[in-house]
């Protein structure tokens, strides 16, 4: 099916991206275009126009900066996926990217893009939350940042208000005694997230001191386990203590459900792949 008909944008710099947003405020923002393109040729979304961001230089690389690390919305899954910064900073995101849609998809897609769509079962909502990510968002009102915590509002749907666009992603650096992990049980068609569970905690002396454990694909938006967090924190991360502690991750109640998976097996994948997350985790933090 085509899109229905509407105008185009093409902005070459931020502010004329926002200039063009204040005087189009129906319009959606084009990143990468693999989440919108696809909800406009099924018209389930029908922008009457269309602003082209994917050619703004200033909303792309990935840096160093006060104690973190920044990425501009416009690097591409790819770009995450391989640059060797984030596997020496902040591995968890390279290991992330390699798990979303196929070659293309990573080619196009940006991580700024993916995060402003929020679907419920796409891969990076689940390592937002699991490292603390702070979003930064450039709009009518000047700058703010806004935490992963409170950045997926409901399904398609963040706390981006209208006129804004994502412009940045920090994510801590992963020190001595982090450890990380994503696991994911893909739709076998779209390979997106069933089910995802990223998982980062930190260790000392045998001891978990912190864990943050972001949950995607399971309901109409990621999530934290925080009763698994709360469970393991002053706790060593043995087998048996991660198992007790992952048994009932969560409640089938308020969970998505369709043909492929009900509501029940995606909370029984919620528990099996938290405690892969968690074990995998702790060995890495060694």
């Amino acid at each position: 099916m085509y899109p229905a008909s509407f105008d185009y944008y093409r902005a070459t710099t931020l502010q004329e991206a926002l200039n063009l947003l204040r005087q189009h405020p129906e319009a959606k923002v084009l990143a990468g275009g693999h989440s919108l393109i696809p909800l406009m040729k099924l018209r389930l979304a029908n922008p009457p126009a269309l602003v082209d961001i994917g050619r703004i230089a200033e909303l792309k690389g990935i840096r160093r900066a006060d104690g973190t690390v920044v990425i501009g919305a416009l690097t591409t899954h790819r770009e995450v996926e391989f640059s060797e910064e984030l596997k020496q900073w902040c591995p968890l995101l390279p290991e992330v990217a390699a798990h979303i849609g196929d070659p293309p998809v990573r080619n196009m897609g940006t991580i700024g893009g993916s995060l402003a769509h929020a679907d419920p079962a796409a891969d990076y909502p689940a390592a937002m939350l699991a490292l603390g990510a702070t979003m930064k968002a450039v709009g009518p009102g000047g700058e703010r940042t806004i935490p992963a915590d409170e950045f997926f509002v409901a399904m398609l749907t963040t706390a981006l208000q209208p006129g804004e666009i994502l412009t940045e992603v920090h994510v801590p650096v992963l020190g001595r005694g982090a450890g990380w992990a994503y696991e994911k049980f893909p739709h076998p068609a779209s390979r997106y997230a069933v089910v995802g569970v990223a998982a980062v905690v930190r260790v000392e002396n045998g001891v978990c001191r912190e864990v943050r454990i972001g949950i995607t694909g399971a309901a109409p938006k990621a999530f934290r386990a925080t009763n698994v967090e709360q469970a393991l924190t002053g706790q060593r991360l043995d087998e048996a203590t991660v198992r007790a502690a992952t048994e009932n991750t969560v409640r089938p109640e308020g969970l998505l459900s369709d043909p492929f998976a009900s509501a029940a097996y995606r909370a029984h994948l919620c528990a099996v792949l938290t405690r892969r997350a968690l074990l995998r985790a702790a060995e890495r933090a060694g």
